[in-house]
């Protein structure tokens, strides 16, 4: 594969593939200065240290990117897909020599269309505003990152993103109808379309949902939407103990609830983001859910007085429900601004793990331990209705054990969640920073499999390579 170091120029065969994209693709633009590409070096995962492309491109059109992708199989070039760069395991991650692919400049809406429930769009846009164009239309899309405000939908589409509404309306694959994808040796291919049932063939839409980019570049996708749901009443609830609230999260399920949204926060969370928004939280409180229901009118307040009863049962020490959307608002704030109020006190490391609903309660209690164990802050917050935790480990900023500390708590954390009959990531992906944790999760076979498969459509490796298998 082609390399360059950070202060050498271009190979030969690097510089001839420059030249021909120059050549080929005059109106891409194409960043070669290395300031410009030192910021397509990293996503939200910092403490990786990825590779400096060799050159990042901003198509605008999908026979663009066929183009590229063309060129660089020519000339055995590293390709990697990025999207808004906020991903935090590492994928859109650069690599020496590479090529950099960013999809910001392909952010339109093609369709909406209304009849069908279902929007045509390109992958740069950001979830935030395609949102806001469905909304116009009366139109809702559910998934729902707790980044949504800058992430991009090819972004999610990569990592498969999960969010504050999983529990009720599933992850991004569960939104996606069809997508367009340009294949390795340059081929574009449609998968699936504007049908609801479509069972021809294997399920290619969702192969490529969640490959972070390792088995084609995503250029377009049919996204279901839903009629815009109500405005959500919604309840915040306190405890004396995490595993009350663990407690409280199986008594809603076990109670064949189905809020929009339950999320938990633990004390040390609830104070950052407190000392950050000024809210006024219960301090005193070692966890906090929030729950949410869309359902209309006085079926909301029906499932929200179910809910409460379940946290009166598991011990709740208090609760209070938003008198109006704008009180809902701010109460929503709590959680969605859980890791920018953590990142204030210090370094802060966001893992992923999840485990089934019903083992939420037995793996905050494990989590308690790994902190105990290496002597570390961890902030645990997350999608506690569909059992996905982001424990996050909180350092000074001068503290020389971080990665150290990070590196193997971490490896608890995973056998933990996997002990519980859970995983190394619910919602952000393989990339690089769990690579080496997928054959404990799945087992050499399966692996082997993922990795015929990437091989079957990239046999020349480039996509992505380094990432997921």
């Amino acid at each position: 594969m082609a390399t360059t170091t950070e202060t050498a120029g271009p190979t030969p065969g690097q510089a001839a593939f420059l030249e021909a994209v120059s050549t080929r693709l005059p109106s891409v633009r194409l960043l070669t200065d290395p300031v410009d590409r030192e910021s397509y070096r990293s996503d939200e995962t910092p403490y990786l240290h990825p590779g400096l492309p060799l050159a990042v491109a901003l198509p605008t059109e999908t026979a663009d990117v066929a183009e590229l992708v063309r060129i660089a199989a020519l000339h055995m070039i590293p390709i990697v897909p990025r999207g808004a760069g906020t991903g935090l395991s590492g994928g859109a991650g650069g690599i020496d020599g590479g090529l950099t692919i960013s999809f910001t400049k392909m952010d339109r809406v093609l369709e909406i269309d209304k009849d069908n429930l279902c929007v045509v769009t390109q992958p740069g846009i950001i979830n935030a505003d395609l949102k806001k164009a469905v909304a116009a239309e009366g139109l809702f899309y559910a998934p729902d990152p707790a980044s949504y405000e800058m992430c991009s939908i090819g972004g999610n589409l990569g990592t498969n993103a999960g969010g504050l509404c999983c529990v009720k309306y599933g992850q991004t694959r569960d939104s996606v109808l069809g997508l367009e994808v340009v294949l390795a040796n340059g081929a574009v291919i449609r998968t699936g379309g504007k049908n609801i049932k479509d069972v021809a063939g294997y399920a290619l839409t969702h192969l490529f949902v969640g490959s972070q980019g390792t088995l084609g570049l995503i250029t377009e996708a049919t996204l279901r939407l839903r009629p815009t749901p109500p405005p959500r009443a919604t309840m915040l609830a306190f405890f004396p103990t995490l595993e009350q609230a663990g407690d409280a999260v199986s008594g809603i399920t076990a109670a064949g609830l189905g809020p929009v949204t339950l999320e938990l926060l633990d004390q040390f969370t609830i104070q950052a983001v407190d000392d950050y928004q000024n809210l006024g939280l219960d301090r005193e409180a070692a966890a906090m859910l929030l729950i949410e229901s869309d359902l209309p009118d006085a079926a909301a307040e029906v499932e929200l007085t179910a809910a409460e009863a379940a946290c009166t049962a598991a011990g709740a020490s208090m609760l209070v429900r938003a008198r109006d959307a704008q009180e809902a608002d701010w109460l929503r704030q709590a959680r969605r601004m859980a890791y920018r109020a953590l990142e204030q006190l210090g370094v802060v490391r966001m893992e992923d793990i999840g485990v089934p609903r019903s083992r939420v309660p037995e793996m905050l209690v494990a989590i308690e331990a790994v902190a105990k164990r290496y002597d570390v802050r961890i902030a645990t917050f997350g999608h506690a209705g569909d059992g996905n935790l982001h424990p996050n480990f909180v350092f000074d900023r001068d503290d020389p054990r971080a990665e150290e500390i990070t590196e193997t708590a971490r490896v608890d954390l995973y056998r933990d969640a996997l002990r519980l009959g859970g995983t190394v990531t619910g919602e952000h992906g393989i990339g690089t920073t769990r690579r080496n944790f997928l054959e404990l999760q799945r087992g050499g076979d399966a692996v082997k499999v993922m990795r015929s498969i990437k091989h079957a459509l990239d046999p020349l490796g480039i996509l992505n390579p380094g990432k997921v298998v």
